[in-house]
C-alpha cells in the first residue's frame, strides 16, 4: 500500500505579486508532483500483490477552495483529479485507489496562517478523522470524507459555488 498523505498548505496572495509564492515551500511539487511521481513507481511494485492500495490524502479545499491558499487548493483539486483517473486505470490490474478527503482538521498544518487567524481551531482532532477514514478504507469506499468534506463529495456544481462565497466571504 502507498498512502500520499503530503501536505504544505500556505497563505499566498497574488494581489502582492509572485513573491510570497516564490518564497515558501513548493506545495505543487510536494502536493500533486510527488503522489504522481510516487504512485508511478509504486505501481509496478504493487501490481500482483495481495490487496494492493494507492492512498491518495486530498482535501476538502480541493472542491471548495480557499482563496487565501490558493496553491494548495489547486493542488488538492488536482490531487483528486488525478485519483479519478488512475482509479479508472488500475482498476483493471487489481489495484485500488482510496481518496481520503480531510475537512479542516486540528493538526500543525499551516502555523504561520493559523497564527494570523488567531489560531484556527477546526475543532476535529486527527485522532477521529483517522479514526473515521480507516472505516472508509475497510468499507472499500473510495472517496472518503467526513464531517463537510461528505457533503462536499455528493454536492452540485451549484452547491460548491455557494460554499465557496460563504466561505470567502470578507467580513
Amino acid at each position: 500500500m502507498l498512502v500520499n498523505n503530503a501536505g504544505v498548505q500556505r497563505d499566498v496572495d497574488f494581489a502582492h505579486g509572485l513573491d510570497a509564492f516564490l518564497a515558501g515551500e513548493n506545495e505543487i511539487r510536494v502536493n500533486l508532483e510527488a503522489p504522481i511521481m510516487l504512485a508511478g513507481l509504486f505501481v509496478p511494485l504493487l501490481a500482483g500483490k495481495r490487496e494492493p492500495a494507492i492512498v491518495n490524502v486530498s482535501s476538502g479545499l480541493g472542491f471548495v477552495p480557499a482563496a487565501r491558499m490558493p496553491v494548495y487548493s489547486a493542488t488538492k483539486a488536482g490531487l483528486h483529479a488525478f485519483s479519478m483517473a488512475l482509479r479508472r486505470q488500475l482498476t483493471p490490474i487489481g489495484i485500488k485507489v482510496f481518496e481520503i478527503v480531510p475537512p479542516a482538521v486540528d493538526t500543525d498544518l499551516n502555523p504561520a496562517g493559523r497564527a494570523q487567524r488567531g489560531n484556527f481551531k477546526a475543532g476535529r482532532s486527527a485522532e477521529e478523522f483517522t479514526s473515521a477514514a480507516m472505516k472508509g478504507l475497510e468499507a472499500d469506499a473510495f472517496e472518503i470524507g467526513y464531517g463537510m468534506s461528505v457533503g462536499m463529495l455528493k454536492s452540485s456544481r451549484d452547491d460548491l459555488n455557494a460554499a465557496f462565497e460563504q466561505m470567502n466571504r470578507r467580513g
